[in-house]
């Protein structure tokens, strides 16, 4: 369970040691104690504080992702019990194409029963097509989708995927993201299909931010390296909910950024907190080869969670989580579709 903050010592009128344990608002890492050395931290700012929430209220969720499969679902879901980490979506980044019809319905049957969100990827993707220019030092295209044959295999992946009951797909593509709105707009994809951008195209200024919103995104990645006053720059174009690693992987940086939750919250929210795992191996494809180190991430990723759940407990900045099984983001802004006039 959530850890409550801990008292912390000031010094009294004659010398001696006292504890405080009032907590009008959420406390800065060490900040009693630095104050009272004349090292005291200024107050936040309420003007730079998103405005926005998330439907139910709640200004943050959590995320675990690269849950590969139905055996890595399984143990995030017993270590998540075992460490009391509430999950509201997991997400996974191989692919839907990686996975078959009866893997896809027992991560579908699994998440359902606990209320979580599960979020599959569409492919391919540029990383992995025959196209040399991602393999160069420039990056080339990136993860984007080359050429029609490469959209349609990602519509294919998300007619699959939602046919079996997915309803939340990971787009890496601003071609595939608006292909697959306009398909939501003429009811091919359910209306309540959300569609989430990937990390590695996430946008890095505002202005990128309110566009890939108007495309049809539900919930935006954003690098691990935007500084708060980014997040807030962000929030006063849009307030399409926000993913970001507080921990990312090594290929998108491997920052770690617990102490910064809190705050991170504060400037970006509606927020999804993302649990990643640095000095790890990529997985991506997922495969048996892989199993071993992919179910050892995957408990890690939410004892990870755990800390953070931890961190902000003690700090007295836990509240505001939506209640599980919270998933829809709200009304947001799109460019008009013909299919949805």
């Amino acid at each position: 369970m959530p850890c409550k903050p801990n008292p912390v010592r000031h010094i009294g009128h004659e010398g001696q040691s006292v504890i405080d344990t009032s907590s009008a608002r959420p406390r800065k890492p060490g900040e009693p104690a630095l104050a009272l050395v004349g090292l005291g931290a200024p107050e936040p700012d309420p003007g730079d504080a998103s405005p926005h929430a998330f439907p139910d209220g709640g200004t943050w969720r959590t995320e675990i992702p690269s849950v590969e499969g139905p055996e890595a679902l399984g143990a995030v879901l017993k270590e998540s019990a075992r460490l009391d980490v509430p999950v509201h979506r997991v997400s996974q980044g191989s692919g839907v194409w990686m996975l078959t019809d009866a893997e896809i319905t027992e991560m579908v049957e699994s998440c359902a029963e606990r209320d979580i969100e599960l979020c599959l990827f569409t492919g391919p993707r540029g990383t992995w097509d025959i196209g040399g220019s991602t393999r160069t030092e420039s990056g080339g295209g990136g993860l984007r989708a080359r050429g029609h044959d490469a959209l349609a295999g990602c519509v294919e992946d998300a007619l699959r995927a939602a046919e079996l009951g997915v309803r939340c797909l990971l787009v890496a593509d601003e071609g595939v993201l608006w292909t697959l709105h306009r398909l939501r707009a003429a009811g091919v994809l359910a209306a309540d299909t959300t569609f989430k951008l990937s990390a590695l195209t996430g946008p890095v200024n505002p202005a990128s931010y309110a566009v890939y919103e108007r495309l049809g995104a539900d919930s935006l990645n954003v690098p691990s390296d935007l500084t708060a006053d980014h997040l807030t720059e962000i929030r006063r174009v849009s307030r399409a909910p926000m993913d970001m690693y507080v921990e990312a992987p090594d290929d998108l940086g491997g920052y770690i950024r617990m102490y910064e939750v809190a705050e991170l919250i504060r400037r970006g929210a509606p927020l999804y907190v993302k649990f990643g795992l640095s000095k790890s191996p990529g997985i991506y494809p997922y495969g048996a080869q892989l199993r071993e180190h992919t179910l050892a991430t995957a408990r890690e990723r939410v004892r990870r969670g755990r800390l953070v759940l931890d961190l902000l407990a003690r700090h007295g900045a836990d509240g505001g989580m939506s209640p599980l099984g919270s998933r829809l983001p709200g009304e947001l802004r799109r460019f008009p579709t013909p299919e949805g006039e």
